[in-house]
């Protein structure tokens, strides 16, 4: 079986922090997070995976994530010039995947299910399809699956205003090879492109069988800066351990499951964990509370700071307020002006250079 990730995209939801980078490689808690896709996919025993990359940020992916030795895995890059659907990446990659059934992963999502179950059913039932379901409380900001009650598959409806279920669709679905018949011939859709839920209907209708299955953990979709900031959350919760592997002086004071990277200093300064903060870092005279993540290569000095994530190589210098529920761009600078607000929140792109006033 092969896999395919989606990592194409504009992340538009994301800019101005997109407009220099992949979204799919945003970190949440200093990972990227294409990579926790990668590897619930090798977890799974899936070591073939192909990657559709966009001309914008294609270098970048391939750069950072590199080969796939890092994960025990086969990557191989697929090119997709323009952003037509998801069916139309399965459409490009079929000399990649050829005859073989495989896994299609939406490169920025997160999920907390293990993916080998459902690889497994999949493959031991002789399926057409399997698609994975969550249920949400507000279905209409979904494609959305009407179902029997054995969960075969009856219909998708994407954001419908009224649904006939709550069960939204999660980025992720598993495909036999006749998906490529159907795609075939699908004509666009009125946005003008190939879409994927209308080739799983094109099954349904033939006859094909499809089922659902349900999550039960957690399932994030990390195109907002607030969806972000709750992955980052939700994972520091879940996954961060203590480590000190920076140098720490007596001056300050650590509560918590920290992380703190090497060649880090930290000086006269409380956190509060769950933190994490990355290699190369200079910490001085501050305040980082919970469920921050910083990233390698930063630079805080008086500043209080709360539930934020602050990417690699950022400055933040003499603030003297707190900064609270924010995403903060790689290399941004932000320093202290006399007049302020007690709290900001920032959203803040790559290269930028703020003064508070």
């Amino acid at each position: 079986m092969k896999a395919l990730i989606l990592s194409g995209g504009k992340g538009t939801r994301l800019r101005p922090l997109t407009h220099t980078g992949a979204k799919q490689l945003v970190p949440v808690v200093n990972k990227p997070i294409l990579w926790y896709g990668i590897e619930q996919i090798v977890a799974a025993g899936i070591t073939d995976i192909g990657i559709i990359i966009s001309p914008d940020t294609g270098d970048e992916i391939r750069q950072v994530t590199g080969d796939g030795e890092r994960f025990g895995c086969a990557i191989t890059y697929i090119p997709q010039r323009s952003p037509d659907g998801l069916a139309h990446a399965v459409k490009i990659a079929q000399p990649f995947l050829g005859d073989s059934p495989f896994l299609m992963y939406l490169g920025d999502n997160l999920i907390q299910d293990s993916l080998a179950n459902f690889v497994e059913e999949f493959l031991k039932q002789s399926l057409d399809a399997m698609i994975l379901l969550k249920q949400v409380p507000n279905p209409t900001a979904f494609g959305v699956a009407q179902l029997d009650g054995q969960g075969n598959v009856l219909r998708l409806v994407e954001k419908p205003k009224d649904p006939p279920s709550n069960f939204a669709l999660v980025g992720v679905y598993l495909f036999e090879s006749v998906i490529h018949e159907v795609i075939a011939t699908l004509q666009p859709s009125a946005r003008g492109e190939l879409e994927i839920t209308d080739a799983i209907q094109a099954l349904v209708n033939t006859g094909k069988t499809v089922i659902a299955k349900q999550l039960f953990g957690w399932w994030l979709d990390t195109g907002k800066k607030d969806d972000l900031l709750e992955a980052n959350q939700i994972i520091l919760d879940a996954t961060l351990t203590h480590a000190i592997d920076g140098d720490v002086d007596d001056a300050t004071k650590i509560s918590g499951r920290v992380q703190i990277g090497k060649r880090s200093n930290v000086i006269n300064s409380t956190i509060r964990g769950p933190v994490v903060i990355g290699e190369d870092c200079h910490i001085e005279n501050c305040f980082i509370g919970s469920y921050s993540s910083i990233a390698d290569r930063v630079k805080l000095v008086d500043v209080e700071m709360d539930h934020s994530v602050v990417l690699e190589g950022s400055i933040i210098e003499e603030l003297h307020q707190r900064i609270v529920d924010s995403l903060i761009g790689r290399r941004a600078k932000l320093v202290h002006s006399p007049q302020r607000p007690k709290a900001s929140r920032f959203m803040i792109g790559d290269d930028c250079q703020i003064e508070l006033v």
